[in-house]
C-alpha cells in the first residue's frame, strides 16, 4: 500500500452512511481496531502484532485524520472541499504542524527490499524501537506527507455526487466522481433537476 491509498485510505474513513447521512469508521476503538489491522504492514505494526485500539490512540488518529482532511481541503482549491467538514475545517497550519509533529516521532531510514521475481521495494523503516502507537501514528503522518508533497495530490478531487464526502484521486481524465454509483446518482439528479425547471414557470 502507498502513500496515496493509506492517506485516502484515512480520510475516507468518514463517508456517506447511505441513508443522506455522514458515517464515521473510526466512531470507536473497534472500528479503529478492524481499520488498523486490514492496513498492519503498511503502518509498521505487522511484526509484532497490531497496538491496542485504546480511546488515546484513537484519539491520536482521528486527530491526524482532521489534519488530512483540512489540507485536502486546500489541495483541491479552486475546487470545493468534501461537504463533511468543510464548516469546521482545522487552520492550515496546525494541521501543517500536527503530521510533522507526528511523523517526527519516531526516527525512519531507508531500507530495501527485492523478492525474486519482483520489482526492489524501497521503505522507510523505524531505526530504533519505539511503542507501536507511536510508530503507527507516524506512518500515518509520513503518508499524508508524502502523498501531499507528491505529483499526486494534483488530481485529489472531492467527489461532487449528492450526498458524497468522499475524497478520491483521479484515475483518468475523464473520471469525474470517486466510483460509477457516484455517477449513476449524480445524473439521476441532473435529470430530475432539468425535469423540475421545464416545469417551471414559463416553461412550455
Amino acid at each position: 500500500m502507498d502513500a496515496t491509498r493509506l492517506a485516502l485510505d484515512l480520510a475516507v474513513t468518514i463517508r456517506h452512511d447511505g441513508h443522506g447521512g455522514v458515517a464515521d469508521d473510526l466512531a470507536d476503538t473497534t472500528g479503529l481496531t478492524a481499520w488498523i489491522r486490514d492496513r498492519a504492514d503498511a503502518l509498521d505494526c505487522a511484526a509484532d502484532g497490531p497496538p491496542t485500539a485504546d480511546e488515546a490512540l484513537l484519539t491520536a488518529v482521528r486527530e491526524l485524520r482532521d489534519a488530512v482532511r483540512a489540507l485536502f481541503a486546500r489541495a483541491v482549491r479552486p475546487g470545493p472541499p468534501s461537504p463533511a467538514d468543510a464548516h469546521r475545517l482545522l487552520p492550515e497550519d496546525q494541521a501543517l504542524a500536527r503530521l510533522n509533529a507526528a511523523a517526527a516521532r519516531v526516527p525512519t531510514a531507508p531500507h530495501l527490499t527485492w523478492e525474486p521475481e519482483t520489482l526492489p521495494v524501497l521503505r522507510d523503516l523505524p531505526t530504533a524501537a519505539a511503542p507501536a502507537a507511536d510508530r503507527l501514528t507516524a506512518a500515518l503522518a509520513r503518508a499524508a506527507l508524502a502523498f501531499l508533497g507528491g505529483p499526486d495530490r494534483d488530481r485529489l478531487r472531492a467527489c461532487p455526487a449528492p450526498r458524497c464526502v468522499r475524497y478520491f484521486v483521479k484515475e483518468h481524465a475523464r473520471q469525474e466522481w470517486c466510483k460509477p454509483s457516484c455517477g449513476n446518482r449524480a445524473r439521476v439528479a441532473r435529470h430530475h433537476r432539468r425535469h423540475r425547471e421545464g416545469d417551471g414557470p414559463g416553461a412550455g
